[in-house]
C-alpha cells in the first residue's frame, strides 16, 4: 500500500474511533470515578475529589515510604522502620488513604469496577519510578481462588496489568499463590492481621528460578499494617528472591504521622 494511502487509512481509523467515543459520551455522559459528578472524560476524578487525594512525596522514609513532617536528612529511617524492620527492601504508595482514595479502592475491590485500576496505576507508576530502571517483575498479591471467583477478578492483578502496560515492566501473576483461605483483614487488629496471613502464601519456585535474581515488586491496593505484604515477601524470600519491593495505591497513615 502506498504511504499516502496508508496514512489515509490511519487517519480514517482515528476519526472513526473518535466518533465512537463521542457517540458513547452522548449515550453515557462521563462522570467522576469517585462521586459521579460530570467530567470531560470517563476515567478521571472531578476537581473536588482530586483535591482530596494527597500524594506521598519526599521527604519520606526510604524503607517504609512513610511521609516525614520535616526532612531529617538523607538515609534517615522512620521510627517504625527502626523498631520493626520489614522483610522487604522498600515500600512506596501513591497517595495517603482518604475518603476519596477509600472510595476508589472500594469500587475496585468490591464494586466490580476493574477499570478504576487504570486511574490508580497512573499515580502508582510515578510513585514507583525508582523501581523501573532495575528491570523488576511485577507480582500481584494473590487472592484465594474461591474469593477471586466470588469477586470475579483480583484487584491487585488489575493494578499489576495496568502498571505493566504503563511502564513496560514484565508481570508474572502466577509467581505467588494463596496456599490457604484467610479471613478478610478489615476490622482485625495488627496482631490478628499478622496471624491471619502467616504462612498464607506459596511461591512458584520454578518461575522464581527463571527470574535469575531480578527484583520483585509486590503490587496491592492498600498498605494498612503491612501484614499481608510482609507475609508475601517472606514467602518469596524463603524461595530464593533476593530483592522484594512493595508498591500500593494508598497508604494508611495515622493522624500523628500525616505531615501538615
Amino acid at each position: 500500500m502506498p504511504a499516502s494511502a496508508s496514512a489515509f487509512v490511519r487517519e480514517g481509523m482515528r476519526l472513526g474511533a473518535r466518533a465512537v467515543r463521542l457517540g458513547l459520551d452522548q449515550l453515557y455522559p462521563p462522570t467522576c470515578l469517585a462521586c459521579q459528578a460530570p467530567t470531560e472524560r470517563s476515567d478521571v476524578l472531578c476537581a473536588v475529589c482530586f483535591v482530596d487525594l494527597r500524594p506521598i512525596s519526599a521527604p519520606l522514609c526510604p524503607r517504609l515510604g512513610l511521609p516525614f513532617h520535616t526532612d531529617p536528612g538523607e538515609g534517615a529511617l522512620s521510627a517504625e522502620a527502626i523498631a520493626d524492620p520489614p522483610p522487604f527492601e522498600r515500600a512506596r504508595a501513591a497517595v495517603l488513604y482518604s475518603d476519596v482514595a477509600g472510595a476508589l479502592v472500594s469500587m475496585l475491590k468490591y464494586g466490580d469496577r476493574p477499570e478504576v485500576a487504570e486511574f490508580c496505576a497512573r499515580l502508582m507508576a510515578d510513585s514507583g519510578r525508582e523501581f523501573w530502571s532495575e528491570r523488576p517483575v511485577l507480582v500481584p498479591v494473590p487472592l484465594h481462588p474461591l474469593r477471586q471467583f466470588q469477586r470475579r477478578y483480583n484487584q491487585s492483578a488489575e493494578l499489576t496489568r495496568a502498571l505493566s502496560a504503563l511502564t513496560g515492566t514484565a508481570h508474572v501473576p502466577g509467581l505467588l499463590r494463596r496456599s490457604r483461605r484467610t479471613r478478610q483483614q478489615v476490622g482485625l487488629s495488627r496482631d490478628a492481621r499478622q496471624r491471619n496471613v502467616s504462612g498464607a502464601f506459596a511461591p512458584h519456585r520454578d518461575l522464581l528460578a527463571k527470574l535469575a535474581g531480578r527484583p520483585v515488586v509486590l503490587v496491592d491496593d492498600v498498605y494498612t499494617t503491612g501484614a499481608t505484604l510482609k507475609s508475601a515477601t517472606r514467602a518469596l524470600k524463603r524461595a530464593g528472591a533476593d530483592t522484594v519491593n512493595v508498591l500500593t495505591f494508598a497508604r494508611v497513615v495515622s493522624d500523628a504521622e500525616i505531615p501538615i
